[in-house]
This record gives C-alpha cells, structure tokens and sequence, in this order.
C-alpha cells in the first residue's frame, strides 16, 4: 500500500472542498441543456444561486451519498476486504425510504431506487445492482460515478486500489459501463495525488478497466478530438453530442455522455479548477455530478492553492455540508470534519493512528481557509478568515452587530427547500458543555472581550438569541470558557457562537468602532462539546418545533395534551424516531410509554442509523430481549416480562462502557456486556402498532 504523501491532509480537504464547491456551483441548472444555460445564465464563471433565488448550501445525493456510502468502511474498522454486501448494508442503514440521499423516481426508472428496493428485499450487492437483474439501461445511469470521490481520496497515488474500492462501491446499484466509469473517476482522484499531468492522469485510470469498455472507446475519441483542436472546447463538445449525447443513451441520466464530459473539462481545462469548471457547467446536462467529480480530481491535483486565483468559491460555501440520513446527528457537518473522516480511514488501512487536531476538537480549523460553517451576522462589522490554524476576527470599522454562528442543526431555509429531505437531530443539546478556547494577539492595542452564544428556533421557527459565559483578553493572552446549556423548553438549538467587543465587554456591541478600537483581532482557536447530554426529550409547551429535532421512519409523530405527549404509530415494521449522535456514549434513556397496541415496541439506544443499535424490545410473546443489530441482529439477553397494553409503563436502557442494561417498571430485568457500538442515538422502535409516550429522558452517566 502506498505511503501517505506529506501534505496529504491538505490534498484531501481541497478534493472534498472541489466536489461540494462543483456540487453548488452546478445545483440550479441540473439538467439544462447547453442551449439553455447559454441563453439565460451565459457562461458560466461563478455561484448563480443568488440570479435564480435559491440557496447555495443545499441537500444533495451527490454530496449525501459520497460521504455517507463511505460509512460502511469505518464503521466496520477499515477493514481492506470490505466487501460489496456490507456497502449495501450501509445503504440499508443509512437511507431513509422515500426522503433521503436518493432520486426515488421509481423502481425501474431511478437506477438508486432499484437497488435499494432489491436490498429491502434481501437481495445482497452486488446482484442488487446487477444488469442481470435490473437490465442494462437501469444498470448503466450515472449514480455509480457522483458517489465514488472519497474511494480515490483515501487510496492516494494508488489508482489501481482506488478502481478496486469503487468496482465494489458502484457494484451495489450499478453494472457494467457505470461500474467503468466510476473506477475511473475514483482512479483519478487518486492518481492526482501524485500526477499534474491531465492526459498522464487518465491514462493511468483508465488502466484499471478492460481495454473493451466503451469508456476507453469515448476516452480516446475525445484525446483526438482536443488534440486537433485544442483551443475551441465548445467543437469537441458537439462532437460529444454527435457521437456520445444524450439521444444516443437511453435512460434518464446515463453514465456515457456525463462521463465524457469530465473528460472534456479536464482536457480543454489543462488541469486548471476554474476553466474546467466553467467549461463543465457550461455544456450542461448532469452539471452538479459533473463538476462535482471534476472538482475533487482538480481539488486533489492542485491542492488549496489550485482553488484561488479565480471567483470566491470558499467564501460563500464557509466549509458547509449537509448530509441528511437515517444518522440525524451526523447531518450538519463542513468539508473539514468530512476530510478528516477520510484521512482517518486512510491512516486506519495503514495501520497509523488516527489524527486528532487540537485534542479532537469538533472545531479545530486546522488546516488552510478553513471556516467549519462560520459566518459573521454582520460581515461589515466581523470579518472571519483563517490565520495560522484558528479562526480570526477580525474588527471592522461600520457599526453593526458582532456575532458569529456555525449552525447545530437545520438551517431555516433548507427546512423545505431541495428536492432531497433534510433529516437532521440537534448536535447541540441543553447538559452538554460547550468549551471555547480564544487567543488575543499581541498586536492588539488593548483588551477585546468575547461572549459565547446560541440561537434557538422558538415556536414559529423565528431564531432567538441565547447569551453566554464572557470575557475580556488583554493582548498575548489566552483563555477559555466553558458553558453548560441550560434547559430551553424543548427548541432546539439552531446554531452556536460568540460575540465580540472591541474594547471589553463592558462596551457597546452594537455602536462604531472608535478609532483606537480599529483593527483588533481575537482567534478563536477550538470550540468543542462532546458526551451525551442529560435533557428531556419531549416537546416544548408551545409551537411544534420540536418534531424536526427527530429523525423518523414513523409514519405518524404527534403531539397532544398541549405538547405533553407524542403520540407515535407505524403500520410496517421499523418505524424509528431517533434523536442524538455518535458522542452520545455513556447515557441512560428512560421513557414513559403506553402501548396501544403493537408487534413489538423498543427503546433504543447508540443508534448510528436503523441497523446499527442496542434495543430494549417487549412484545405479546412475555419476553423481554436486550437486542444488538450490527451487520446482522443478535439477543444478548431475555427474560420475562408480561406484556401489558394501554397502561403506562417505566421502561429504560442504559449504557456505561461495553455494560448494557435494561429494566422495566423499575426493576432491573437484562445486562450484557458487548463493545460494537460505541455511541450513538436514542429513541423508540415500533412494529406494526401505536403508543403514546408520556415522558422521554436522556442523562449522562459518569
């Protein structure tokens, strides 16, 4: 296996950064013809969300499915033989029918959706994505390709391994030509690591597929038509058109003609981020996959000075990602966290320990530009960059509020917008403790002061300001501090912060900046929480607010009483509401719960997704079972316990180290020992039947 390069950190978070800056970039005019764009957008040179009123930083199954798919290799330990049925699983896990990651267009229409339903219905991947199976039209679509970035980011400078992790990836929903494509894709990213050299670099991918494929075919067609004139992109494209288009390729969205088009960007770009960006988004058809692709090969190749020079594509996109699955706790994420995820891996398949910026820290900003999802209220009163690892603000002169956010949940305007649903938990929550550590320079003047902070969505899901813990630095010196959340009523918490005042906390924050005050800079150099929090769990008493905190399968998720109960049904089996993340460890959940009538009923808790979890399930049979579903479902421990309906019930589960237990009415009925889930979230399991849960708690065990 091939030695990590010394700036491989860097590498990746510039191929993460290119794939979702290409992903934004070509989002509001997926799909148009070249004709299209032309004519309403021009050509395109930078972000065109503002021209179409729409946002930048939305939910997408390209970005969704490149960061999610990768899951099943670390949540398995990195194993280097992960094969194509456990990928699958993790589609299982991940995916919430009809609302995330995919284009649910129809079994036989959506080549994603067909592959999923085969899985649903036990059918292992890779025959799920089989052309056998599915025919060759459903088979051959572009889904293989827009999810397969992060196999060539963790392989650097070995395409040959990264074509054979994405053969595997691409296997479960797709086969043959789209299987091509796809180690391709991932083979350049890979082989960018150690190649500049656009024609050297596809060559070495396309190595890694049969001499036959078609995909060499169209490769080589478009190496000869740039060679003979390298100078007009736009005649190649035709000849794309003529011989590889869209009238050729059956389906809705076929892998052929947009995998030519990389082809044709990375060739007429000559390597260069911003013109194969314009030359991508320009041609048209599947904008957002293509030049998300594109991105992350020329993120790679050029690295993060590879992506200034030309438009501000970081600044508007401050790091945000949003990954919206069945792991609601893991939604609201940056392009930073993501890398590291990645670069881990990497470090895990070569046996290297895994990098831990800052002690971990949630927010590090370790590495160049990197923002994590800050952005000032007030931009002519806060400047944010990144100034030797921390996160710098700066003070402008204007008057004008001087606060800052990154959020910890759903942004207001991705609530109902894109055609992908956001199912997102809080990361944030009242009993966890927020700890900010900040550096004053010594070129400042004198003392500058720093508040922590926090929005929460009330009952309108109008955002309210919530003040911290502050304190004023003297310049060369450090400090920390530390705030505990206190109960908010049930709202979650929308977004964290600070605010800054220019001369100590003791002034204005509102009012201009006196002269002397002008220039100063304070760092925030970590902000982090971490452990599971000790909070109800139940609605607040107005509003209901409180039902986006969950990620649900359920198809009924009620409040009643004036917010005081939920009242939860499902008719199938697996109907999961679930709140929390994977720093939820060492917790105990308790809930007050009356059962209608029901299959079986569960409370769940370290849940990272719907087949990965510890369950306290009950049912007619008078069996009470401690269960744990990991890549397959085992009892740990039953005993007897009568099944009682419409009569509320104590039940509670609770986890301290590898010791899982569980009691019901107050007695304690099941403990077991097993370490295969370290944290995750809680929440209730429901087959075939309705309850109402009257109280729902969660506290931290030391």
């Amino acid at each position: 296996m091939t030695e990590l390069p010394h700036d491989y950190e860097n590498r990746v978070y510039a191929g993460v950064l290119g794939k979702i800056i290409g992903v934004y970039l070509g989002r509001p005019f997926e799909q148009w013809s070249y004709e299209r764009i032309a004519a309403e957008l021009g050509e395109i040179g930078g972000y065109v969300h503002e021209r179409m009123n729409v946002p930048l930083i939305v939910s997408d199954d390209d970005i969704t499915g490149t960061f999610t798919f990768f899951r099943a290799l670390t949540d398995r330990g990195c194993p280097p033989g992960l094969t194509a049925a456990q990928i699958g699983e993790t589609w299982l896990n991940d995916i919430i029918e009809n609302k995330t990651i995919l284009w649910w267009g129809g079994i036989g229409l959506s080549t994603e959706h067909t592959a999923w339903c085969r899985l649903a219905a036990g059918v292992p991947a890779p025959e799920s994505g089989s052309a056998a199976l599915n025919g060759t039209t459903v088979a051959e679509q572009i889904g293989s390709q827009i999810f397969i970035d992060a196999w060539g980011l963790a392989n650097p400078g070995d395409p040959e391994r990264a074509a054979d992790f994405a053969q595997r990836a691409a296997s479960v929903s797709h086969d043959g030509l789209a299987i091509h494509g796809a180690q391709v894709v991932a083979a350049m990213v890979a082989a960018a690591f150690g190649e500049r050299d656009v024609d050297r670099m596809i060559s070495l991918a396309l190595e890694q597929i049969p001499d036959s494929s078609l995909i060499r075919t169209m490769s080589d067609d478009i190496r000869a038509w740039h060679a003979a004139d390298p100078g007009d992109w736009r005649r190649t494209f035709e000849k794309i058109r003529e011989v590889y288009g869209y009238s050729r390729y059956g389906g809705g969205c076929h892998i052929v003609p947009n995998h030519a088009l990389i082809h044709l960007a990375l060739r007429h770009s000559g390597g260069d981020f911003h013109d194969a960006q314009r030359i991508v988004n320009t041609a048209g058809w599947d904008t957002d996959c293509n030049a998300g692709n594109v991105g992350c090969i020329l993120g790679v190749a050029g690295g993060l000075a590879g992506l200034d020079g030309g438009p501000d594509w970081r600044g508007p996109v401050a790091d945000r990602i949003l990954l919206p699955t069945a792991e609601g706790g893991a939604a609201i994420t940056d392009a930073l966290r993501e890398s590291f995820q990645i670069i881990n891996a990497a470090r895990a398949l070569r046996g290297i320990a895994p990098a831990a910026p800052k002690g971990g820290a949630r927010f590090h900003f370790s590495l160049p530009g990197s923002v994590q999802g800050f952005l000032p209220e007030s931009p002519d009163a806060l400047r944010l960059d990144n100034t030797a690892g921390a996160l710098a603000c700066h003070i402008l002169e204007p008057e004008g509020t001087r606060r800052a956010f990154t959020a910890t949940f759903t942004p207001k305007e991705n609530f109902s917008v894109g055609s992908y649903s956001m199912s997102a938990c809080p990361t944030l929550h009242p009993g966890q403790t927020v700890r900010a550590r900040w550096i004053s320079p010594a070129s400042n003047s004198g003392p500058i002061g720093v508040r922590l902070a926090l929005k929460t969505y009330d009952e309108n899901l109008c955002l309210k300001p919530l003040e911290g813990p502050g304190a004023d630095l003297g310049p060369g010196t450090d400090g920390a501090l530390a705030w505990t959340i206190p109960a908010l009523d049930g709202f979650p918490i929308a977004a964290v912060g600070f605010e800054v005042f220019p001369g100590g906390i003791g002034g204005s924050p509102g009012s201009a900046v006196p002269e002397a005050l002008r220039g100063r800079t304070l760092l925030l150099d970590s902000l982090d929480w971490s452990g599971a929090p000790t909070a109800s769990l139940m609605p607040s008493k107005t509003g209901n607010v409180w039902a986006h905190a969950w990620v649900r399968t359920m198809e009924g998720c009620v409040a009643y009483d004036a917010n005081t109960t939920i009242t939860i049904h499902h008719s199938r089996p697996g109907g999961f509401l679930l709140q929390g993340s994977r720093d939820w460890c060492d917790y105990a959940f308790r809930a007050r719960v009356e059962i209608r009538l029901a299959e079986s009923f569960a409370l769940v808790i370290r849940a990272q997704g719907l087949r990965r979890h510890y369950s306290l399930r009950i049912g007619p049979s008078g069996i009470a079972r401690l269960v744990k579903e990991c890549d397959g479902e085992s009892v740990l421990a039953e005993a007897a316990c009568p099944w009682v309906l419409n009569r509320a019930r104590e039940l509670e589960i609770s986890a301290r180290g590898d010791r899982i237990r569980a009691s019901v009415d107050g007695a304690i009925l099941l403990e077991a020992r097993d370490s295969s889930l370290a944290g995750g979230a809680a929440g209730f399991l429901l087959d075939r039947g309705g309850a109402i849960v009257q109280s729902a708690d969660v506290e931290a065990l030391a």
